[in-house]
């Protein structure tokens, strides 16, 4: 019997898996704002995602309607959501226009910050939030450590 690999060829060990009310256009919203790809998707027997996946860069993100009666629910539903989820690009200014265009909301704009990243942080259509980057520069420990005391006085 051929050995099958625990974690599939192109996935990673950490897979992010969003609950959207209307994932649809979720995947269509991602299309948009961050040039995902649509792997797939599995619609149930009343029209509702059971599952989907979509790519953006080079990670794998899952996608499911909510479903109540699963306790699968949405950030909007629960009245927020306590998750980040981190993207790195190319050119976060682009993306983060890209996103707004899309429907997204800044709720952070992009500035270059102190630990190498010029960043910023968005919310989308169904309330998962973002945060997206490009890396500009390396900053050492010690530059980090030194920023962070600043910010503290």
């Amino acid at each position: 019997m051929p050995q099958v690999k625990p974690v599939p060829e192109g996935m990673h060990t950490l897979t992010p898996h969003l609950v959207c009310a209307g994932a649809a256009d979720a995947i269509e919203f991602y299309k948009k704002a961050f040039n995902a790809t649509e792997m797939g998707r599995m619609p149930g027997p009343d029209g509702r995602l059971m599952h989907a996946m979509i790519r953006i860069g080079d990670s794998s993100l899952m996608l499911v309607d909510e479903m109540p009666e699963w306790h699968a629910l949405g950030p909007k539903s629960l009245k927020g959501s306590p998750v980040t989820i981190h993207l790195y690009v190319e050119d976060v200014d682009a993306c983060v226009k890209r996103a707004v265009a899309a429907g997204a909301k800044i709720t952070m704009p992009v500035d270059d910050m102190f630990w190498g990243d010029r960043y910023g942080k968005l919310e989308d259509p169904f309330g998962h939030h973002w945060s997206v980057a490009t890396h500009i520069r390396d900053v050492s420990p010690e530059e980090m450590k030194q920023a962070m005391q600043k910010m503290g006085s």
